[in-house]
């Protein structure tokens, strides 16, 4: 399983995802500003995974802090809190990871146990929240899987992948999880523009599992689904509102209305730790613009007119209408979604698409 995010000795390594597919590095961060770059710039994307670094973040922050006194460690504590919070907006996973080890903290303090006592508790904290997440991953795909008929040919928006998540994946643990179960599946990848997660990051892990794997350009899915040549649509999620509006990697609005357009399902993947259901509706939902470079630039050549103004928001957000079942640890959620959703959130294990 591909190594995305690992505690290694006092620091947090990550694998660069800015240089995939063309180079294998790994970043080791040694503090937390250290970890809030890289999520800020990309080294490491994807809720799930930018959540279990916030987390490893703090942890590796607390553990490097001075402080011998309960009092001026919680102060910093709160800051290195503030300092990644303040990374990415949409993602919902970064906040509540930020807030499972507060948790954890306040467990800590009530309990009376010493600085060191709950540094020890921090990184066991993160190590959990990592942990948890390959298995919410696996299990993820299981349910999904039973949603995949043998012989799907499968589009995917983004990454959501083990690059995406701790290991495993959200929306491709979803097809390894149906080709665990001996089913034979084949790829569409959108290419994803502008960061390309689709092309160099999706097509890179499956083509490394020996999955079949078509990268397509994002204006290539619409004709595709013309043509038949796609039975489903499976995307990962960064929040889903209490109503089941998904915000996702920008461009999978479109590919929402494309599948409803031709009758095809569409299913989202995301933990139980992606919906959010404080944030009532996709209006609610904070949309991160990101910088035009992005747009103008591949890799290093500017292929855009220059005078022109840039927009380059990172998500969009797909009306519950859209979306044909919510896939989590938990099971497959359907609509109504403000009374299934609070099912998976509360841990309820079941499956009412059965």
């Amino acid at each position: 399983m591909l190594p995305t995010i690992e505690w290694q000795d006092d620091a947090v390594v990550m694998i660069d995802q800015r240089k995939l597919p063309g180079a294998e590095i790994y970043v080791r961060a040694t503090t937390a500003k250290e970890v809030a770059r890289a999520i800020q710039t990309m080294v490491i994307r994807g809720a799930p995974a930018i959540g279990v670094a916030a987390a490893y973040g703090i942890a590796l922050g607390m553990r490097k802090s001075q402080a011998s006194g309960t009092t001026k460690f919680a102060a910093e504590f709160q800051k290195v809190c503030d300092l990644l919070r303040a990374t990415r907006p949409t993602a919902v996973n970064l906040f509540w990871a930020i807030e499972r080890m507060k948790r954890r903290f306040a467990a800590s303090a009530l309990a009376g146990e010493s600085v060191a006592e709950i540094k020890v508790r921090l990184v066991a904290e993160a190590q959990q929240i990592h942990d948890e997440d390959v298995a919410s991953c696996r299990a993820m795909g299981a349910h999904g899987a039973s949603l995949v008929p043998d012989g799907a040919r499968i589009l995917t928006h983004c990454n959501a992948g083990a690059l995406a998540t701790a290991g495993y994946g959200t929306a491709l643990g979803v097809i390894r999880g149906a080709i665990e179960q001996h089913k034979k599946v084949s790829v569409l990848a959108d290419e994803t523009r502008p960061f390309l997660q689709g092309a160099r990051l999706t097509a890179w892990e499956l083509t490394r599992d020996g999955i079949p794997t078509t990268i397509i350009t994002d204006s290539m899915a619409g004709w595709m689904m013309q043509k038949g040549e796609i039975d489903l649509v499976v995307v990962g999620a960064d929040r889903i509102a209490a109503n089941g509006d998904v915000a996702n990697k920008i461009g999978t609005y479109a590919v929402a209305v494309l599948a409803r357009e031709h009758g095809l399902p569409f299913y989202v993947a995301a933990p139980a730790s992606t919906i959010d259901l404080a944030t009532p509706d996709g209006a609610h939902i904070p949309i991160e613009e990101r910088n035009p470079r992005e747009v103008t630039h591949v890799g290093a050549t500017r292929v855009a007119a220059e005078g022109a103004s840039i927009r380059n928001p990172a998500f969009d957000v797909t009306p519950s209408r859209f979306v044909s079942a919510i896939i989590t640890e938990r099971g497959v959620f359907r609509a109504p979604y403000s009374e299934s959703l609070p099912l998976a959130v509360s841990g309820a294990t079941l499956n009412p698409s059965a």
